[in-house]
């Protein structure tokens, strides 16, 4: 098996797809623009993309352009080190640099190449790339449910959940609470993930009134009013 060959292969291969991840997903991408100088093209703009950019009188071309004296594939193009890079596809008119035919040439901005007898000024050969984030979103821990239907924080393991965020539903202990309390005003009881307000799961909990302890107010009332009587 030729093995160098097959690396030369494989890292084609791997170059075409990152181009073709780059083209489909930059947010921001300065590309190199050609600008067709002849007649009859109204001054064409031609905004290069990554990789090889095809240029012939094909529709199956990158870009199409369609005279007479252009070959169905002419010529690629790409850019390297700020530089446009020129290969003809042995065409049949021939490609050239200041009226001289060449197969291979590298040039800047500012310089004109012509194809047939179609010519391209190079306006510039920035290629700037602006690649977006990609943001992997992870799986929150479950919560631990004990055997009695109680649960454990996933964040402090050993730690009951008491409170769930009224906003993002979060569930959380009261080491998970952020508080704040406001000068003069009461106790804030905040969401560590989206500073909403949390609530105690089940509800305030508000003390019964036993009848033992209303049958004491009651009789403790009339006693203290006897002794402040004898007084």
């Amino acid at each position: 098996m030729n093995l160098r060959g097959y690396f030369r292969v494989q890292i084609s291969l791997d170059s075409a797809v990152f181009f073709w991840y780059l083209n489909k997903n930059c947010l921001d991408l300065g590309m190199a623009r050609l600008v067709i100088k002849s007649a009859g093209f109204g001054e064409r703009v031609i905004d290069l993309k990554l990789g090889v950019n095809r240029v012939g009188r094909s529709p199956e071309n990158d870009f199409q352009v369609e005279h007479p004296t252009i070959s169905a594939l002419h010529c690629e193009l790409k850019v390297e080190d700020d530089q446009l890079v020129i290969c003809d596809c042995e065409s049949t008119n021939g490609t050239f640099v200041a009226g001289e035919p060449i197969h291979e040439a590298r040039l800047s901005a500012g310089q004109s190449f012509s194809i047939g007898d179609i010519e391209f000024y190079i306006e510039n050969t920035d290629m700037t790339i602006s690649i977006p984030k990609i943001v992997v979103q992870v799986a929150k821990a479950p919560p631990v449910v004990k055997n009695d239907g109680s649960m454990l924080c996933p964040r402090h393991s050993r730690a009951q959940i008491t409170h769930q965020c009224t906003r993002c539903r979060e569930m959380m202990c009261d080491a998970c609470v952020h508080q704040l309390r406001r000068r003069g005003g009461k106790l804030l009881k905040l969401c560590p993930l989206c500073s909403n307000k949390v609530e105690l799961i089940g509800g305030d909990k508000k003390k019964k009134n036993s009848l033992l302890g209303f049958l004491q107010k009651t009789v403790k009332m009339p006693f203290l009013q006897h002794s402040n009587s004898e007084d």
